[in-house]
């Protein structure tokens, strides 16, 4: 398997709707994460050997930014191509994502903790693998 670096994400263009979110890359395609988050504060663990996305909106929730973290299967040119970001990490390392969004990864799994007020906007968590997805919204603790 060749190595994956790190990519800086650019600004995408984002619709939340109530059956989910829509994100336009910066390539023009869409995609569409269907759903409602199920609400998360706290740390959020995710399970194990999943794709772990993020996805910031601003404040007017138009727009974002979105990262992988540690996705090794996706070229860094599609990457750019797409606007998405990503971030390596090995385990044990932790990185602040975005202003009030930082991961880490413990073993396999990934963690991420939010404080949506820093980071301006909301915070939206995706896993995914061949067999499913869970779709998360970090909130401030209650």
């Amino acid at each position: 398997m060749s190595a994956r670096n790190d990519v800086a994400p650019d600004t995408l263009g984002v619709e939340l709707t109530e059956d989910g979110i829509v994100v336009e890359y910066t390539d023009g395609r869409e995609t569409f994460y269907n759903g409602v988050p199920r609400k998360e504060s706290g740390t959020l663990r995710t399970q194990p050997g999943k794709l772990v996305q993020v996805l910031v909106t601003d404040p007017t929730e138009t727009e974002g930014v979105m990262m992988y973290v540690n996705d090794r299967n996706t070229h860094d040119d599609i990457l750019e191509s797409t606007g998405v970001g990503r971030v390596m990490l090995e385990p044990g390392e932790e990185e602040e994502l975005f202003p009030g969004v930082t991961v880490r990864v413990d073993g396999y799994a990934v963690e991420v903790e939010a404080d949506p007020e820093t980071a301006r906007g909301r915070v939206f968590v995706f896993e995914e693998d061949q067999l499913g997805e869970r779709f998360y919204e970090m909130v401030e603790e209650e």
